[in-house]
């Protein structure tokens, strides 16, 4: 017989080979762990920050008053809770508070794919110098909190507790809205309530800001102008940890079946299913071949 009809190329039982050991267990794309890109997020929170210039009565001296109570920033998770802040240097040289308060907390977080920033103030009384009996603002309770968490939409949102007084004054505030104070021989405050900002990756909350103009004419102070801000607190969305690959259990390229590469890959060495009838016929023509060479001989004899 034709040995070419049970021959195969060496190179297709190469790719025999290669299929049966694809073949003899499911293949698995093993991923390697999730990770967290640089991007970490960002969380801040502030009780109080003050900007105002203090000009003294003869207008030759301004001294700004820039104070901040309980500032915390994460990634590296903080919290402080300070309950005063003073100032040295414009009330004839003795300390000058400028916030006082039962409760006054900040505190900032980054962590499990989640920034947030959250400040607390209860119980406050803020001055500016000139004013040292009238408080400037007092406050029953606010708050500020600004999340920003991997795969949802920022928020930031602030909430106002109890009595709000400016200048000696009670006022109603509207969330988001302004409302002026206007006090005859003290001075001028535009109080902004809950103000917030929201973009893709970013939140901000803001209890409340304060556009101060006081013209006291005492202490030899003559005019404070600028702005306060209480329960502030901001955040930035990390990025999201990368996801594992889905398990795959399917072998790589164009395999045959296990059962019919063992077929084949027998066919190179005679060893397929035809072998055994094969084998009788060829003993057969041997036996065949072997009288006609002995009777040829005797002929000749």
């Amino acid at each position: 017989m034709n040995g070419k009809n049970f021959r195969l190329p060496a190179r297709r039982l190469a790719t025999v080979a290669t299929a049966t050991a694809l073949t003899a267990g499911p293949l698995v794309l093993a991923a390697g762990p999730a990770h967290a890109t640089d991007d970490e997020g960002r969380a801040s929170a502030v009780v109080l920050r003050t900007g105002l210039d203090v000009s003294l009565l003869n207008k030759t001296v301004n001294v700004p008053l820039a104070v901040s109570l309980n500032e915390v920033q994460a990634p590296q998770s903080a919290e402080k809770a300070t309950l005063t802040a003073e100032l040295n240097g414009v009330d004839g040289g003795k300390p000058f508070s400028v916030l006082s308060a039962e409760v006054a907390s900040s505190k900032a977080t980054v962590e499990g794919g989640k920034a947030e920033g959250y400040t607390n103030l209860a119980h406050a009384k803020v001055h500016v110098p000139g004013l040292p009996l009238l408080s400037l603002i007092e406050v029953g309770q606010v708050t500020s909190k600004a999340t920003c968490e991997a795969g949802k939409e920022p928020t930031a949102s602030s909430n106002l507790l109890g009595d709000v007084t400016v200048l000696g004054r009670k006022v109603t505030l509207t969330a988001g809205g302004t409302t002026n104070v206007q006090v005859p021989g003290v001075g001028d405050v535009r109080l902004d309530y809950s103000k917030t900002e929201n973009t893709s990756r970013t939140a901000a909350a803001t209890a409340l800001e304060l556009k101060v103009s006081v013209n006291p004419l005492k202490l030899n102070v003559a005019e404070v102008e600028g702005t306060l801000t209480l329960a502030e607190a901001t955040c930035e969305t990390p990025a999201a940890p990368e996801e594992e690959a889905a398990p795959s259990t399917e072998p790589a390229g164009d395999v045959k079946p296990q059962g019919e590469a063992a077929d084949e890959g027998l066919a190179e060495t005679g060893g397929n299913s035809m072998t055994p009838y094969i084998a009788g016929g060829a003993v057969a023509l041997l036996i065949a071949g072997g009288g006609a060479v002995a009777l040829a001989r005797r002929g000749r004899s």
